[in-house]
Parts: structure tokens; C-alpha cells; sequence
């Protein structure tokens, strides 16, 4: 029986992620982390002739949180926020994520996410005597996603 050897698994750190915003594209090296998610959004069925309860897909919602570090982002999402508040205007930004690990055989996987939006709470201003370090959460909502590059298999499994 194969398996996959573990050389063949992504380290987490290694990658890049660009966000493209009021027509200007900057790699976003103050993010500590990343993740993006789909949930498929289901409906019970029920028909007559048995107990079981069937499942139907009817929607999925696409959102994203991450965590970044304050003041090396130049303001990014504070930014988008205050001309929200002054404007009522959401502007929406692309994010393109690259999980590229050196020391594997796989090679790299990039995604897009496309029609990107913030929601939920984004600190304007932080100090905390407890942080050496200060970096706060955000989320954010897509509306289209594409994977440019797909990984390769790994050249050779365990046995």
C-alpha cells in the first residue's frame, strides 16, 4: 500500500499572498495567517417510504479570516473602513494566495479570490501593554474563486 511521504507536505509559512486594491497590487508579507473556506449551505428532504433524511445542496457561502500584523500593513483594511464611514462605499479588493513549499515535489498551488469585501470588526487604532507584537483578526466575504495552478503529484509515494 502507498502513502505519501512526509517531504510532501506544504509548510505553512512558506508562500505569498498579493492583494490587489484601488488598482494597486502589494504582496501582503504583514499577514501572519490565512484561510479561506466554503460552506456548503444544505436542505433536509424528507419523502415518504423512508425514515432517512436525505440532503440537498442550495448554497454556499465563501468568507475568509486572517490575522495581520499592526502597523507593517500601512493601513490596508483600516483604510477601507474609514472611507466606508465617510463615503458608504465598500471597496472590494482581490486576494491571490501561493502555497509554495521549496523542499517538496509538488511544486505550487495558486487560488484567487475574486470580489473580496470586509465584514465583521476591524480595529482602527490598538496599544496593549501585554503585546509585544500587535496584530488583530479581520474577515472578509468572496464572491468568485479560480485555482490558476493545481500542485503536481508527488514524484514518488512510500511503500
Amino acid at each position: 500500500m502507498a502513502y505519501l511521504l512526509a517531504k510532501d507536505t506544504q509548510n505553512g509559512a512558506e508562500g505569498k499572498i498579493m492583494v490587489n486594491y484601488n488598482g494597486e497590487r502589494r504582496e501582503a508579507a504583514f499577514l501572519k495567517n490565512i484561510r479561506t473556506t466554503a460552506n456548503i449551505n444544505t436542505e433536509n428532504m424528507k419523502v415518504i417510504g423512508t425514515r432517512k433524511i436525505q440532503k440537498k445542496a442550495n448554497g454556499v457561502e465563501q468568507t475568509g479570516k486572517a490575522n495581520a500584523y499592526y502597523g507593517p500593513d500601512r493601513g490596508l483594511w483600516r483604510d477601507m473602513v474609514i472611507r466606508y464611514i465617510n463615503t458608504g462605499v465598500m471597496q472590494e479588493f482581490d486576494i491571490q494566495i501561493t502555497n509554495n513549499d521549496p523542499t517538496t515535489t509538488i511544486g505550487s498551488e495558486v487560488t484567487a479570490y475574486y470580489g473580496c469585501y470586509l465584514t465583521g470588526e476591524i480595529p482602527l487604532s490598538i496599544l496593549d501593554s501585554d503585546e509585544s507584537m500587535l496584530n488583530y483578526d479581520f474577515n472578509f466575504t468572496y464572491t468568485t474563486v479560480q485555482r490558476l495552478q493545481d500542485f503536481n503529484q508527488p514524484e514518488r509515494l512510500g511503500s
